[in-house]
């Protein structure tokens, strides 16, 4: 490599999110906070903080046609139910990967609260939260068809309880 290749300057500068900051909206009952939209990595990796209150459903079960998402439990448990009607309890500090096209959905089906780091590669898929909190009311249950709508726009496809 060039040694002016590597004097380059960065075209985008390292990004903090401080404790209490990033963009925050309710899906239902579960609060997300957005860490990263993508606009700090050329659009390569998102994340959020999700707080998901006790016995809250999550989506219906599903899998992604194009991006990788990862579940690292920070408090409490969080419940995924994945290929083949196998359910996994995770506990904090628990770490799940699920990759393209692999079925899955969470719930807290516990008598605690639970906090998730999740991320997502494109980072394109903050925007189908987005988009879903459009259509859900702030503190009401999560709407399994309004999921589904959203779903449909960014590349999620909805799985019977067999896959």
């Amino acid at each position: 490599m060039a040694s002016n290749q590597l004097m380059k300057t960065p075209d985008i500068p390292v990004n903090l999110v401080r404790a209490k900051a990033g963009e925050t909206f309710m899906l239902g009952t579960v609060k997300i906070r957005v860490m990263e939209d993508g606009s700090n990595t050329h659009d390569r990796i998102g994340s959020a903080e999700f707080t998901v209150p006790p016995h809250t459903e999550g989506p219906p079960k599903h899998w992604h046609e194009m991006h990788d998402e990862t579940f690292l439990v920070l408090s409490g448990k969080l419940r995924f139910h994945v290929k083949d009607g196998g359910i996994v309890d995770c506990e904090t500090g628990d770490y799940v990967t699920v990759p393209v096209r692999s079925p899955h959905t969470f719930l807290n089906p516990f008598d605690e609260e639970c906090r998730f780091f999740n991320t997502f590669t494109p980072s394109y898929y903050i925007n189908y939260f987005k988009v879903l909190s459009q259509l859900l009311e702030p503190g009401k249950p999560m709407d399994p068809e309004a999921n589904k709508k959203a779903m449909a726009y960014f590349a999620t496809i909805g799985v019977s309880d067999g896959a």
